[in-house]
């Protein structure tokens, strides 16, 4: 089982030494930014090496809305990250599945999100393959908030379901968060088996904790032993997913490394 983390960019492969990662994520810009990603000086060592690269596209993006001045550019900005991800051998690039106004509905999204990945295949496709990641709350990108003025769109699996229905002409991975899960409202136990009936597939695991209570709808990840996730129920996910998984926790190397080694431990 390959575990790793979510990583500083500017020396991503220190960093998965420096943790003992047999996988990192990074952004490629500034996750607030509507930014092109630029090529990078070590792009060639990143592709050679043997630590498995996954790209987290920035949080500005959010092609389920309703405003065609986030929407568009966030249609642009994720088939560019996806190619910047392509240029340093990425497996996948996560992407949150966004949301739109109460005012307009989560159909619109759903079909927004179609609509997204239409525009891909008209302009050559996804260089990288895109892997939808489940959120906890509702706000923006990020999924913070519990506003009830936001709708989004991969929270609830009910409305993964719908997603998918929207999507499923194409192809697409999808990154199962467990403090995403957790704080909003989905229980652990049995979640792989009830998220494979619906994308049939999971490719990544955020193995995280959670420092806000179930369905809080709080996006506050935690370390492994604290928090308010049993951690053996995250270890019992990813051994029923089957998929790599890697931290996005607090810590920096001492943390992000503790956690790494406590998974590896239990899935030994």
């Amino acid at each position: 089982m390959r575990i790793g983390a979510h990583v500083d960019p500017a020396e991503p492969l220190a960093e998965a030494a420096a943790r003992g990662a047999d996988l990192i994520q990074f952004f490629l810009t500034d996750p607030q930014a509507w930014k092109d990603p630029e090529d990078r000086a070590d792009q060639a060592e990143i592709v050679a090496s043997d630590v498995d690269i996954y790209i987290h596209a920035p949080y500005r993006i959010n092609v389920a809305s309703s405003n065609n001045r986030i929407r568009i550019p966030s249609r642009k900005l994720l088939l560019s990250h996806a190619a910047g991800a392509a240029k340093v051998g990425a497996k996948g690039i996560v992407v949150h599945g966004g949301y739109v106004e109460a005012s307009d509905g989560l159909a619109a999204g759903f079909d927004n999100w179609r609509k997204a990945f239409a525009y891909a295949a008209d302009n050559g496709g996804f260089a990288t393959p895109v892997l939808i990641e489940n959120t906890a709350g509702g706000d923006d990108g990020v999924a913070k908030s519990t506003s009830s003025t936001k709708m989004p769109c991969a929270r609830r699996f009910d409305n993964l379901a719908r997603l998918w229905d929207a999507i499923g002409e194409y192809e697409v991975g999808f990154c199962l968060d467990t403090c995403h899960a957790f704080a909003g409202g989905e229980e652990l136990l049995g979640i792989v088996d009830r998220v494979k009936a619906i994308t049939g597939r999971i490719d990544l695991i955020h193995a995280n904790n959670s420092r806000d209570t179930f369905d809080s709808g709080r996006d506050r990840h935690d370390n492994m032993t604290s928090g308010e996730i049993d951690p053996e129920l995250i270890v019992a996910v990813i051994r029923a997913a089957g998929a790599p998984a890697l931290v996005e926790t607090p810590g920096g190397v001492e943390g992000q490394g503790a956690d790494i080694t406590y998974l590896r431990e239990r899935l030994a």
